[in-house]
């Protein structure tokens, strides 16, 4: 283990992206070319769901109370153990919600879920043999959150993928008089809570979605879950270059990016 004295990141370098607020979520001014103007009801209530912005600031830099993060200590991992645990990716919500429960490792005696990293771990390996299956161009990576758009667009560079961060235009998925209309084979998102419409918009023609979750995240129209800690920077980073890497891996292609390349300015 690395001996941190804090568990995830310091102070200084734990930016938690608080929920999803202003373009990214905000009904638009201005009438939509999309199926309907209106911000849909699932996201409503998603964000009456959405975690306090005062506890996802003190996210990732609580003090360690150990560094316990999985039950198989000695599992096989992408990366060791302790870059997860530097990138804050186990550290989840004061919230839980059923469907995640199964990703749940324990829950800290602040109240805060830890996810099994060895879980992270493994559905990354599952989640790029399925994108391997997919012409590039038809994978589409959709990010409402700040501290995702960077890393999203990354992947998607990466892998040849497709884009859309920031604010999610409603009939991207469904209105073919759109302009941005698009028709992907497979939808990969940061948070099924931020990225409420461009699930819907998957679900509704058809589209398997994969999804970042954290432990307060619904998964009901999730088909793939990669459970982490999708607010915070870092984790978001390192959970996109290994889902990149190993894509790359997958199609026998040589990774040519380092966790840097992912790495956002703060």
């Amino acid at each position: 283990m690395s001996g941190n004295e804090k568990e995830g990141l310091d102070a200084a370098e734990s930016e938690v992206d608080p929920e999803p607020s202003g373009d990214a979520g905000a009904v638009a001014e201005t009438e939509d070319p999309g199926d309907g103007a209106d911000e849909p009801e699932e996201q409503q209530a998603a964000d009456a769901e959405s975690e306090p912005a005062t506890e996802a600031e003190e996210r990732g830099s609580e003090p360690a109370l150990d560094e316990d993060v999985m039950p198989d200590e000695e599992a096989d991992l992408l990366i060791p153990v302790e870059d997860y645990l530097a990138a804050g990716v186990h550290i989840g919500t004061q919230q839980k919600t059923k469907d995640m429960e199964r990703f749940i490792h324990r829950v800290r005696t602040d109240g805060l879920y830890v996810l099994d990293v060895s879980m992270t771990d493994r559905r990354i390996r599952t989640a790029a043999d399925f994108l391997a299956n997919y012409d590039p161009e038809q994978i589409l990576v959709a990010s409402s959150r700040q501290y995702g758009r960077f890393p999203a667009e990354k992947f998607a560079e990466a892998v040849g993928a497709r884009a859309r961060t920031g604010r999610f235009i409603p009939g991207t998925l469904t209105n073919p008089d759109y302009d941005g209309y698009i028709e992907p084979d497979v939808v990969v998102v940061t948070d099924p809570i931020g990225d409420s419409q461009a699930v819907k918009e998957a679900i509704t023609v058809g589209i398997p979605v994969i999804a970042m979750c954290d432990s307060n995240n619904s998964t009901g129209n999730v088909d793939l879950v990669i459970p982490t800690n999708n607010k915070g920077r870092k984790a978001l980073s390192v959970v996109y270059w290994l889902l990149a890497n190993e894509t790359l891996d997958r199609r026998g292609a040589e990774p040519a990016y380092a966790l840097d390349d992912f790495e956002s300015e703060i």
